[in-house]
């Protein structure tokens, strides 16, 4: 495990070959030559950007063990959770229902090289009407159900490595009244595709915008990685030129996240680009990168600290708000009678299962002002 100054050193190695990678540019020799692979690698992993480090060394003739199989890994993922999609739009169009790609499942493509961007599940925006019908063909087609009618995707899972989140709306509730409102209906917004019956995408405008706000859900509560970063620049560097900046800014300004996506836009296309950021960008880099891919507890307590105070943390925590009842445990919310169980269930737990988290919160807690 590294201690923060190597993982810092190793971030910016990472930083420079994702640069090389998606801008296909051979890395500087002497620059390669001074980075510690096995430390770049765990770093690399955190980020789920393994597959592209190992590109970007490849490309300057570095063949290590450790990299070149988790490019090997990542390609044979991505072509797995590809036929697995497909069989999916199949039985979507063969039932006639309609459906929209999101986030890495169209993202993935504009990168330069096959299996570059990794990918940990397909993400796809369907008719929630038709979410039984939805479930139905995904047991049909092999798939076990993780998490069904509770939250705003269902989860299914296919051995040995596809995952598959099916959204019924982009943001649920609990992860802001701003979003949740803004995404309710965007329905309305989508584009018909031209080659299927029932396919639907975004301009690139909404994409873009769809794109930040999920970062920004993350990068908000938890925290969120370099990865995501990356994908902006990479979406930029295909549709910058085409895209109407006015119209962004004016929906970013009506989700409330216009100064994240000003200034996370112009850190990607900043920090990719090889130019100098600023002291703002230095310091929203930083929590990026030691956040890791899908954040970590010790932002998720910050973050809501910062929001609310401690005592209103604690709270909620202990009293949950009745949202958040209603995204995580349906059948208390419809049972509300039954609610004082949930808090027995809730205290046994987390004296159980999740004792070292709850330590671990309640320190991380400790040092909050």
């Amino acid at each position: 495990m590294m201690n923060k100054e190597a993982f810092w050193q190793a971030m910016q190695g990472l930083v420079y070959l994702s640069s090389c990678a998606v801008n296909q540019t051979v890395p500087d020799a002497q620059k390669i030559a001074a980075l510690d692979l096995e430390q770049l690698y765990e770093a690399a992993d955190r980020h789920m950007m393994t597959s592209l480090a190992a590109m970007a060394l490849e490309s300057a003739g570095i063949h290590d063990p450790l990299f070149t199989q988790a490019r090997g890994k990542a390609i044979r993922k991505t072509a797995m959770m590809e036929i697995e999609l497909q069989n999916l739009l199949s039985r979507l169009e063969q039932e006639r229902i309609w459906y929209a790609l999101l986030k890495g499942a169209v993202l993935k493509d504009l990168y330069p090289a096959y299996g570059m961007r990794q990918m940990a599940d397909i993400d796809l925006l369907f008719d929630a009407d038709r979410e039984k019908d939805i479930r139905h063909i995904m047991e049909e087609l092999g798939f076990t159900t993780e998490l069904f009618g509770a939250y705003n995707h269902d989860v299914y899972y296919k051995q040995p490595v596809c995952n598959f989140e099916l959204h019924t709306e982009l943001f649920d509730a609990t992860e802001g009244k701003n979003l949740h409102t803004y995404y309710r209906h965007i329905r309305e917004k989508l584009l018909k595709d031209d080659d299927n019956g029932y396919g639907f995408h975004f301009t690139h405008e909404d994409f873009y915008l769809y794109v930040t706000a999920h970062e920004y859900k993350h990068y908000s509560s938890h925290g969120t990685g370099l990865r995501s970063l990356l994908d902006i620049y990479v979406y930029l560097k295909a549709y910058r030129e085409q895209m109407d900046l006015s119209y962004i800014r004016a929906e970013a300004q009506k989700m409330g996240i216009a100064a994240f996506e000003e200034t996370n836009r112009e850190l990607a296309w900043n920090l990719f680009s090889g130019q100098s950021l600023s002291e703002e960008q230095q310091t929203m880099l930083q929590y990026i990168c030691f956040s890791g891919t899908y954040g970590n507890l010790k932002n998720t307590v910050q973050n809501q600290v910062q929001k609310t105070g401690k005592k209103q943390y604690v709270f909620q925590r202990i009293f949950l708000p009745m949202e958040k009842i209603k995204s995580y445990y349906p059948f208390f919310y419809r049972h509300k009678l039954l609610i004082p169980f949930l808090m027995i269930y809730r205290v046994v737990r987390v004296l159980t299962a999740d004792r070292k988290k709850l330590k671990k919160e309640l320190h991380i807690l400790h040092e909050q002002k």
